[in-house]
Order: structure tokens, then C-alpha cells, then sequence
């Protein structure tokens, strides 16, 4: 059996959110020294190393094990103070996710907001192909992804299916595809991309045999700016049907293609051993993925 004393395992995520050791310190009150001694005992419970001591410092994968430990056991915490202490006003828990933009912008903060009133929220902004590092590493206690494979120590659930659409604005396709949404069209058309992480629009280019060669792209990242930089003819990009209504039935945007979309199924995963906080939160997004296929 591993012996991990609780006060190592907050050490190591002091030094990860702080990002060394002398910070680390500082916000423990303790000497380097002291924390040196901590990591080293801790490597010693553990049998590995559990960081790269580099700028910036990394974890391993044990580390990675142990932040999450250390995370974990500071909502358990919370959940037993309420439990014996009822009478108490305590503090709100803090929880950190990582949710993709589109969710954000366009039904995640409703289940958000639903639960809010008991815990401190921090959301990072992260593609949903690419979320489960920071939950991998401990950052975040849940993620909204594009993965159903849960990560060491994590559990998944299906939310449901993002339907993404081909658009542009009318002025745009009338100037670029005068004669048809063709191969050679969409090779000198300007896309929008949100960022260098975003393949939605290549994605649907090879679903349809296309490529995109060398066409002009504009990387717009943040979600309601990537919408305003179509509607306003700067170029064509993947958009959230949910987020389309108004736009394609008042003609502010068309579709390039009948029935051209691409799907993302989007899951959550969160820590295996959660919380009442986790918990909550966990049915609130569930609630407010009903609006998703």
C-alpha cells in the first residue's frame, strides 16, 4: 500500500499551480527546503519521480496521479466539514473545468448558472479535442470533450452530438461561388478558423472529398467573434447549429451545401472520486445538454 501523506500531496499541487518551488513556498509559509524535503519524501512513498524540476516544472504520470489525489481530498474535505459541522457556515468549494467555446457560448453556461449559488467556478477555455490534458494533469476536476475513453482516474458520460453547419454570408457566396460550391472555389474562398487547433472546416472538406489547398484563413478565436467575422463576409467556417437559427432563417447566412454538417459527440468526464459540489454540477450540465442531438 502507498502511504501519501495529505500534506505532500498539496505540496505537489502548490508547486504545479504556482508554478515552483520558491512560489510554492511562499504561499504555503514554508521554506524551499521545507518543500524540497516534502517532494523528495513523497518520490519516496511513491517509488517515482513525480516532476521534471525544469522552467517550467512538469509533472509525470504519477505526478499527475497525485495532483488529482490532492484536488480530490480538498472537495472531501469540504463535503466532511459540512457533514459534521452542519451548523457552520462553510465555505464554497472551488472547481475548476474545462469546457470548449462553442459549449460556453451557446447552452453550457445555463447548467452553470443553475449551480452556481454553492461553488467557485474557474473555466478554462480548451478545444474539446484537447481538454483531457488538464484533467489528465490535475488542473480540472471535470472537462466536456470530444472523448469517450474516461482517463485514469475519471469516469464518461455522453452528452450528446454538436452539429456543426458549412456557413456564409450571402454577399460572400454570391462573390465566391457564383458558379457552385466546387473543389477549385473553396481553394481561393477565405475560411475561418478558430484557432490552429480547429479542424471542423478541414474535417468537412475531406468528408467531401475535398481539400483546401492554400485558400486564405483568418483565425478568429473566441466564439462570438468567429460568427460576427462570417455574418460580416470575411470568410465560410463550421457553426454551431444551435447557434444558426435566426442567421439562416432571416438570410444573414446560408448553408454551402444541402443537408453538409459534421457532428462531435461531446462527453464529461470528471473525477471517479467526486463530490456533493462535482456532483451538482455534473447533473446541472447533463440538464443542459438536453438542447444537443
Amino acid at each position: 500500500m502507498i502511504d501519501i501523506q495529505p500534506e505532500q500531496a498539496r505540496t505537489l499541487a502548490a508547486i504545479v499551480t504556482h508554478g515552483s518551488f520558491d512560489a510554492a513556498a511562499a504561499h504555503l509559509s514554508v521554506t524551499p527546503s521545507a518543500i524540497s524535503q516534502r517532494i523528495r519524501a513523497l518520490e519516496t512513498a511513491v517509488g517515482r519521480p513525480v516532476l521534471t524540476r525544469g522552467r517550467p516544472v512538469e509533472l509525470t504520470e504519477a505526478g499527475q496521479a497525485v495532483v488529482r489525489f490532492a484536488r480530490q481530498l480538498e472537495l472531501l474535505s469540504a463535503d466532511l466539514a459540512d457533514e459534521l459541522r452542519p451548523e457552520e457556515p462553510a465555505g464554497r468549494p472551488r472547481l475548476t473545468l474545462v469546457i470548449n467555446s462553442d459549449s460556453l457560448h451557446t447552452w453550457a453556461l445555463d447548467g452553470l448558472a443553475a449551480a452556481s449559488d454553492t461553488v467557485q467556478l474557474e473555466i478554462l477555455r480548451e478545444d474539446q479535442e484537447h481538454s483531457l490534458e488538464l484533467l489528465r494533469a490535475g488542473a480540472a476536476a471535470a472537462a466536456i470533450t470530444a472523448t469517450a475513453a474516461p482517463v485514469p482516474g475519471c469516469s464518461s458520460r455522453k452528452l450528446g452530438t454538436m452539429r456543426y453547419l458549412p456557413v456564409c454570408a450571402p454577399g460572400f457566396a454570391r462573390r465566391w461561388f457564383e458558379s457552385g460550391v466546387s473543389a477549385a472555389a473553396l481553394a481561393s474562398a477565405p475560411v475561418i478558423v478558430y484557432d490552429r487547433k480547429d479542424d471542423l472546416q478541414d474535417r468537412w472538406l475531406r468528408r467531401f472529398g475535398r481539400v483546401l489547398a492554400q485558400a486564405p484563413r483568418h483565425y478568429v478565436p473566441a466564439a462570438q467573434e468567429f460568427g460576427d467575422a462570417i455574418r460580416h463576409g470575411m470568410g465560410w467556417g463550421m457553426m454551431p447549429e444551435i447557434e444558426l437559427g435566426d442567421d439562416l432563417d432571416g438570410g444573414m447566412l446560408e448553408t454551402l451545401a444541402p443537408g453538409a454538417h459534421v457532428d462531435v459527440a461531446l462527453y464529461w468526464q470528471q473525477w471517479r472520486r467526486g463530490s456533493a459540489a462535482l456532483t451538482d454540477i455534473a447533473a446541472a450540465i447533463q440538464a443542459a445538454a438536453r438542447v444537443l442531438r
